[in-house]
């Protein structure tokens, strides 16, 4: 494991997160007394209030249009279970134990901002339940992204309060029992606690750290991706001139470009090839991934800001003794970070699906032969190399494109017209989530494919010397992608491959 990730004043980053969720870094909280003094405050605060009989919007109050109702004050400590209980109604599949644990992390900061009004206590067993490792098993359906992620994170709520179920060491356990076994005590939520923990939008920004790193990786991937393929298409690497990229300076697009050249060891103008101009899908690649790259720095501005926001209603300021009602639970910025998201992503799908239609086609793909089988000639007739997959890349991307549509246009008035306007950033979050599943199964497609290519190209008399970082590669996929010959299901090495690219095994640029 690598240094503690600290969840207190400090702001944490997209990779923080990440860290958490994988397990690769403990979560700790902050240690010192001015901080846990900080927190003890905002809790006291509301307590001083109820003394006072104040009003506070879902502590002597119902909760959303029911606003107006008066909670007695003999029935406020009741009031947080029924939150959690009735929000008890999520469908759909459930969260995945790192998707579970980047969501728990993205709650933990916002509370741990102090403007929340909850006790120490809580912020110790969410920790808690990050060190050893128990998740609340989350339905992933249900929420409209503002008031927050309400239904899947009443599950969190429950699970602290020992009810539901949760999954601990790879089996699915009743809270309760969990609780039992660790020697705690499921925590009776206090006025405040439950909708402190429920109207924020934890779950959206999770699943947005998680859909941000791997799409930051599927763009090294699909640019390395490109680089084999003008090596199997005897493309014309003068298209990434760096001259060229100069008289039109996106910096995303240019270092698209840089990347190419680096793995195609171009380090002076190159001589143009007899073909002056590739397709676009080859000649038009730094240009298709420059706009990913060049918005990958807003999208991360978006995604932290959110993460690193108290984003829940109403804010408690303890220090100026102050309640402020708000809607800091409405996750416009990740809506839109996230529905971009979908849109980047896709066109990366298909731009690698539109090499993968020049590679096996013998009109386009410059004497390879037909389908990039590998065949000889006495059984060339029966061999069909990557056809199918080809086949298989063209429904992934269209999938891939039909979910680009914006999560967000979609609001819908619920909750008796109190949620009149909504985000669907969890949605959207969702989607995004999807659209790179789709992505990343066009890009081992094409991948493997582009390896394939490569190896027929080498074959020819005339083939040149591989640069060094496409060989290095290149060698490597050979030890668990043997050239396709004779015809074979190629789904092991697909979801092989996959696995890979999820993993982020190969190291690519710097």
């Amino acid at each position: 494991m690598t240094e503690p990730v600290i969840f207190g004043e400090h702001l944490l980053r997209i990779e923080d997160v990440l860290a958490v969720a994988q397990r690769r870094a403990p979560a700790r909280l902050q240690a010192d007394e001015t901080f846990r003094s900080r927190i003890t405050r905002g809790a006291q605060f509301l307590d001083t209030l109820l003394d006072r009989e104040g009003v506070i919007y879902g502590v002597t109050t119902g909760y959303g249009d029911s606003c107006v109702v008066a909670v007695p004050l003999h029935q406020v400590e009741a009031l947080p279970q029924h939150l959690f209980t009735f929000h008890g109604c999520g469908l759909g599949k459930l969260l995945d134990a790192e998707a579970t644990r980047a969501v728990l992390a993205a709650r933990l900061r916002s509370l741990t901002h102090g403007m929340s009004g909850v006790r120490i206590e809580l912020l110790e067993r969410m920790q808690a339940f990050l060190e050893h490792d128990v998740l609340p098993l989350i339905p992933e359906e249900g929420s409209v992204g503002a008031s927050g992620d309400l239904t899947p994170l009443s599950y969190v709520a429950a699970a602290l309060a020992g009810e539901r179920e949760v999954l601990y060491r790879g089996e699915r356990r009743s809270a309760a029992e969990v609780h039992r076994q660790l020697g705690w005590t499921p925590l009776t939520l206090r006025p405040k606690e439950a909708l402190a923990l429920m109207n924020g939008t934890a779950v959206m920004t999770g699943l947005a750290c998680l859909a941000y790193a791997r799409a930051d990786y599927l763009l090294q991937l699909a640019t390395r991706i490109t680089a084999l393929n003008v090596i199997a298409l005897q493309g014309n690497p003068e298209h990434f001139d760096e001259r060229l990229f100069a008289a039109k300076p996106h910096p995303g697009q240019a270092q698209v470009a840089a990347w190419i050249r680096q793995d195609l060891a171009i380090d002076a103008p190159a001589a143009p090839l007899h073909r002056l101009q590739d397709r676009y899908s080859i000649r038009c690649a730094p240009h298709v991934l420059g706009v990913l790259a060049d918005s990958l720095g807003l999208l991360r501005q978006f995604i932290e800001t959110e993460l690193n926001s108290a984003n829940d209603n109403p804010i408690i300021d303890a220090d100026n003794e102050r309640v402020l009602h708000g809607g800091h639970f409405y996750g416009g910025h990740i809506a839109f970070a996230m529905d971009s998201l979908k849109n980047l992503v896709a066109n990366v799908a298909d731009l690698l699906d539109r090499q993968l239609a020049l590679l096996v086609d013998t009109r386009y793909n410059h004497g390879l032969p037909s389908n990039l089988s590998g065949a000889p000639a006495a059984t060339a007739m029966i061999n069909h190399g990557f056809k199918a997959v080809q086949i298989g890349a063209s429904a992934w991307t269209a999938e891939a494109l039909k979910n680009s549509m914006p999560a967000s246009v979609f609001s819908r008035s619920t909750e008796c017209h109190n949620q009149d306007k909504v985000s669907m950033g969890t949605i959207a979050a969702r989607d995004a989530l999807r659209s790179l599943e789709l992505s990343e199964q066009v890009a081992a497609a094409t991948l493997l494919a582009a390896q394939q290519g490569v190896w027929l190209r080498q074959r020819q008399e005339d083939a040149r010397p591989l640069p060094a970082p496409l060989a290095a590669m290149h060698s490597e996929l050979a030890a668990t992608f043997l050239p396709l010959i004779e015809d074979r299901a190629l789904e092991g090495e697909l979801r092989l491959c996959l696995e890979q690219i999820r993993n982020r095994h190969w190291r690519l640029y710097a």
